[in-house]
């Protein structure tokens, strides 16, 4: 469990790392180039991971329920609102925006059970894990400002 956790953490790292490269990029070739780009390379290291390291399933992009693949889609939208919004918010409120978002509709999922997923009791401890991300918002918000007053 620790060790998945701190792969989490690590892959977190990575996405503020890659908001930062891509959000410079975009600036010089443009968001939709730039997630063009991100994307391509992606999908040939992706294809290369496949061929050489995926197990054999036993169900396929033909078989699985087709509402299963539309996870793509909010990756697209992930990737092209970071690379549009670092460049004029700063990577972090770009991602603990991010992070809110993601704690808002993952509170929302776990208690209610949606996409497949088994329901986790929303209580005080996960609500003000929530509340701690918001106020994190905040202050760095409130920090940038600073930074830009006369």
């Amino acid at each position: 469990m620790i060790l998945i956790i701190l792969l989490a953490i690590a892959s977190g790292m990575a996405l503020s790392t890659q908001a930062a490269i891509n959000g410079q990029l975009g600036e010089k070739i443009g968001v939709v180039k730039t997630a063009l780009i991100t994307f391509g390379v992606a999908t040939v290291i992706t294809a290369l991971l496949i061929l050489f390291f995926e197990p054999v399933y036993e169900s396929n992009l033909l078989t699985v329920p087709k509402w299963q693949l539309t996870g793509a889609f909010f990756g697209i939208l992930y990737l092209v609102v970071m690379v549009a919004s670092v460049p004029r918010v700063g990577i972090a409120i770009a991602t603990v925006s991010t992070i809110l978002g993601q704690m808002i509709m993952s509170m929302i999922i776990d208690t209610q059970g949606w996409l497949g997923n088994t329901p986790i009791e929303l209580n005080p401890w996960r609500v003000s894990a929530m509340l701690c991300i918001a106020v994190a918002l905040f202050f760095i918000y409130k920090a940038n400002q600073q930074e830009i007053a006369p």
